[in-house]
């Protein structure tokens, strides 16, 4: 049965939720335990850092913009608004003298002082409650990245306007930092449960960012492992330089004729044969990272402190460098990201560019080519660019629940048991539409599930997913 593959008993799959320590400090650290333990939490993942509202322009914006492009609102009041401004720093003062390389950690501050501890005091109540705690970190992205270890495209330019800023997989600083930090944390927080980096992979929101990442790290690094970096780095010049200015209808038709996730069998992929050998690249810096992760944690004495990372789900991973199967060697489960609001958004993205630099070509057949690459699973027949835009609040995501089923069953088979496989589900969006795509993972045979954030979950959302959670685990064994 395909429910061999994973172990799916109420009492020991995970429910886990991520949780903004800016929500902890708002509403309190028993009350978001609470909300959170009665809809069946199991784990919860949390950032070291903490906040409060600033003036307009002073900080970070939250919700985040997502490149501009983001109507987003909290679903829960946040210091009492649903968006604000605000000033964070670290939660506790940083062990300067494990930061030998060119990168340190983020200075601390008034806030620390005055509110770094409650970090603490929740791990050890969520401990004292039975829930496993996680910190989730970026996998490549220390205080103030700078300009050398941005990852390049293949003519050696920066990436234009991206939408996640992190560096190169190969970079020596970066890793030297994450060695740092996750000592540090661990000498800090000593009870946690495990890490959760975030983007162990090259994000693909954007084309530049397909075409990431030619930096003279990852140059380096193919020469120390024997890999023909020139080679590729000229052929993928020549894919990109093709779809800034020939894609044809004829390679669209091609696109909207293949199966979800069978790009590389396609006659367009077919005229550049070493596109494969730099994807296959991009997976062997993803899975070498991992390793570095799962090293510093056990150097810092985490022996038995998890790895758990999360990143795109297929088919946008081919593109991205995770590699599911060969991931499970370093971490105890992968969480592929049902972030469903960006895939209408990355169709928009691309497609704009395309349609830009291909005059030629025809907008719907472009965007039933799209829809098939991400495997959507919804009807584009007569659809156009603009139908496809980051949704409002109270907008439903444009994807069916076929294609997630899909996507879910193409990462258990990926893993085959080697380790946990955890869907992230996104919080954001209108309380039936969330429903439904949270009930698509919950029915799933996966070992668990985590929602990202609690911001975003109001109570309604909360009653939800103890229902769905509840009926989709009654029975099994």
């Amino acid at each position: 049965m395909e429910t061999d593959r994973q172990t799916v008993n109420d009492r020991h799959r995970l429910l886990g939720f991520t949780v903004l320590c800016d929500f902890i400090q708002s509403e309190g650290i028993d009350p978001v335990l609470e909300n959170i333990q009665r809809a069946g939490a199991t784990a919860v993942a949390i950032n070291p850092t903490v906040t409060e509202p600033s003036e307009e322009g002073q900080g970070v914006f939250q919700p985040p913009d997502d490149a501009g492009s983001s109507p987003r609102l909290f679903d829960r009041p946040l210091w009492g608004r649903r968006s604000l401004w605000l000033r964070g720093g670290p939660s506790f003062e940083p062990d300067e003298r494990l930061y030998s390389g060119s990168y340190h950690p983020r200075e601390a501050n008034d806030l620390t002082a005055r509110c770094g501890h409650i970090v603490g005091d929740f791990i050890k109540a969520a401990r004292d409650r039975g829930i496993d705690v996680y910190l989730q970190v970026s996998a490549t992205a220390p205080p103030g990245l700078r300009e050398e270890d941005v990852p390049r495209l293949p003519d050696g330019r920066l990436p234009v306007d991206r939408m996640a800023a992190t560096g190169s997989l190969a970079s020596d600083a970066i890793r030297d930092y994450n060695t740092a930090y996750v000592a540090d944390l661990l000498q800090h927080f000593p009870a946690i449960t495990g890490f959760r980096p975030d983007w162990p992979e090259y994000p693909c929101y954007k084309i530049d960012e397909l075409f990431q990442d030619f930096s003279p790290h990852v140059q380096t690094w193919c020469a120390n492992h024997d890999i023909p970096f020139e080679p590729i780095r000229a052929e993928a010049a020549a894919f990109y330089d093709y779809m800034h200015g020939r894609l044809s209808n004829a390679d669209l038709e091609e696109l909207v004729a293949v199966e979800p996730g069978a790009v590389l069998e396609t006659e367009i992929l077919g005229r550049f044969p070493l596109i494969e050998r730099w994807l296959q690249l991009k997976n062997a810096l993803s899975v070498d990272l991992l390793a570095h992760w799962r090293a510093a944690i056990t150097s810092a004495g985490g022996t038995d402190v998890e790895l758990s990372a999360n990143a795109f789900m297929p088919p946008f991973s081919s593109f991205t460098g995770f590699d599911f199967s060969a991931a499970a060697e370093h971490c105890s489960a992968v969480s592929p990201k049902f972030y469903t609001m960006h895939w209408a958004l990355m169709l928009h993205f691309w497609g704009t560019e395309l349609l830009q630099s291909n005059p030629g070509i025809d907008e719907n057949l472009l965007v039933r080519a799209l829809a098939n690459l991400f495997d959507l699973g919804v009807d584009t027949t007569h659809a156009k660019l603009d139908a496809f835009s980051y949704p409002e609040p109270d907008e439903p995501h444009p994807v069916s629940d076929e294609a997630q089923a899909r996507k879910i069953a193409q990462v258990l088979d990926s893993v085959d048991g080697a380790s946990m496989v955890t869907p992230i589900v996104h919080g954001y969006g209108p309380d039936d539409d969330f429903a439904r795509r949270f009930a698509v993972a919950a029915r799933s045979v996966t070992a668990g599930v985590w929602i990202n954030r609690y911001g975003y979950l109001g109570d309604q959302k909360l009653a939800a997913i103890g229902q769905s959670w509840r009926q989709s685990n009654t029975g099994r064994t």
